[in-house]
């Protein structure tokens, strides 16, 4: 038996859609990140972008266990002495909602030229509306919880 190797050919890239409402961030993007490398299909293969394309909505309605919506501080350095700026993960979710869902996305995606193709193929929006409907229209997965 001869082991299979994929074809970048025969890759065929489907859409999910996950509503993020009421689930944990951890959580979601652990999902978010086996679809966007492809871990879900049998022809998986590490050096080539097999993975599919994942819209997340209601980016805005995410939530975190226990006290970290306070404690967990995303961070940010100006270049210069002394520039060194925090941000708790409260003020970033009214500020920035969809920026925390791609953020800890991104921390699970390979650190190379693939992962850079992966994180395209993720689109985030803060409510229900999206405008990737023709794409989606059959389309849906399942949330877990």
């Amino acid at each position: 038996m001869k082991t299979y190797s994929v074809k970048p050919s025969e890759i065929e890239h489907a859409w999910h859609v996950i509503d993020a409402r009421d689930r944990v961030l951890g959580n979601l993007a652990t999902e978010v990140a086996r679809l966007l490398m492809g871990k879900h299909k049998p022809m998986f293969s590490r050096h080539l972008d097999t993975g599919d394309f994942v819209v997340v909505i209601n980016a805005d309605k995410i939530r975190v266990t226990g006290n970290r919506a306070k404690q967990k501080l995303y961070y940010r350095h100006s270049g210069y002495p002394g520039g060194l700026k925090s941000t708790s993960f409260e003020k970033m979710l009214q500020t920035k909602p969809t920026w925390v869902v791609e953020h800890a996305v991104r921390g699970m995606l390979p650190r190379n030229r693939l992962g850079k193709v992966m994180i395209k193929k993720l689109k985030v929006y803060a409510g229900d509306v999206h405008p990737h409907l023709g794409q989606t229209k059959a389309i849906t997965t399942p949330t877990g919880n």
